[in-house]
């Protein structure tokens, strides 16, 4: 796996559906640290994943200290993309394995989860931008990482 994409609570159901179908698209797996503000069966969920969600591979944690337990047993960095950090996402170097997490649309995460990621990472916005969509930044932050790895899958190759 070269990367995996995680979401903290996300709060959108439309959003982490456009990830889920992107992970479908992209080979990656998805992780979900719940508690989700949306049941993760939401028909906005499945309206924007649309029929790449049967490919999906999503897996679910019953919360932050489940998905860090598993982390743990991966032996995988965690590099968090927020509007908190200080190094652009393109003068990272990304490794096979990390795990790119995503923070809540409406407050992304607690300082706890910030002091646990292995790197903090922004995308670069215009002076006064806030934020991007986090299915946006998200995809931008998977391409980079996958374009590092050359792990993009190989065109036509999916069915």
């Amino acid at each position: 796996m070269p990367i995996r994409l995680a979401l903290y609570q996300p709060d959108i159901a439309q959003n982490a559906g456009t990830l889920a179908r992107l992970c479908a698209c992209l080979g990656l797996e998805l992780h979900i640290v719940e508690p989700a503000g949306f049941p993760v069966g939401d028909a906005g969920f499945r309206r924007a994943g649309m029929d790449y969600l049967d490919r999906a591979a999503i897996r679910r944690h019953a919360s932050f200290a489940a998905f860090e337990g598993w982390r743990a047993e991966q032996g995988a960095r965690l590099v968090l993309a927020s509007t908190r950090a200080a190094q652009p996402y393109v003068d990272f170097r990304f490794a096979a394995g990390d795990v790119l997490l995503l923070g809540r649309e409406s407050v992304g995460v607690p300082e706890t989860v910030h002091e646990a990621a292995d790197a903090r990472l922004l995308v670069p916005l215009a002076a006064g931008a806030r934020s991007l969509n986090v299915a946006v930044a998200g995809a931008m932050i998977a391409g980079e990482a996958l374009r590092q790895l050359g792990a993009f899958p190989t065109p036509g190759a999916a069915g």
